[in-house]
């Protein structure tokens, strides 16, 4: 009998988070990123905030944008505009995803960034989830100083 109950749930399970991840869905998210999650040559502490938007174009398959802003110690504020991909596998909320930033650092620099991410997102209802997600982003300018690899926790929406 309980081998029956657990099939049950996670069919369940699996027809609930497939719902949530086709073609037609849009996606709102907001991350934080740094207090001591992040890592670069050149930083002692930073934090940084992030606005993602999305759109899943066929199943499991989606575009995003994204805005942000990183403060970093004892250099200059960041503010990061991009795009990028997500791919979710096997309709279980694990995904890789891969994206392009360009970084505006006032009259300190320029760059572009490009990263990749593995996340999974863990659904509070049926279109709520929180997003814990490990980051790498190169840079071009220098990478031991300014590329970056972190983790960024999340809240997404998928409507």
């Amino acid at each position: 009998m309980k081998r029956v109950y657990l099939i049950m749930v996670a069919v369940m399970l699996t027809m609930a988070a497939y719902a949530q991840f086709e073609a037609g869905k849009y996606y709102v998210g907001a991350s934080v990123s740094g207090l001591s999650l992040s890592y670069n040559g050149s930083e002692k502490a930073s934090f940084g905030l992030q606005a993602k938007g999305g759109y899943l174009f066929d199943d499991n398959l989606m575009a995003t944008a994204q805005l942000g802003i990183d403060k970093k110690n004892d250099m200059p504020t960041y503010f990061k505009a991009g795009v990028g991909m997500r791919y979710y596998i096997v309709q279980n909320g694990l995904y890789l995803g891969g994206h392009l930033n360009y970084v505006h650092a006032g009259n300190a620099f320029d760059d572009f960034q490009p990263g990749i991410q593995v996340g999974y997102a863990f659904f509070l209802s049926k279109t709520v989830t929180v997003e814990p997600e490990v980051y790498y982003d190169q840079s071009f300018k220098s990478h031991r100083d300014f590329s970056t690899v972190g983790i960024r926790i999340g809240v997404g929406v998928y409507l």
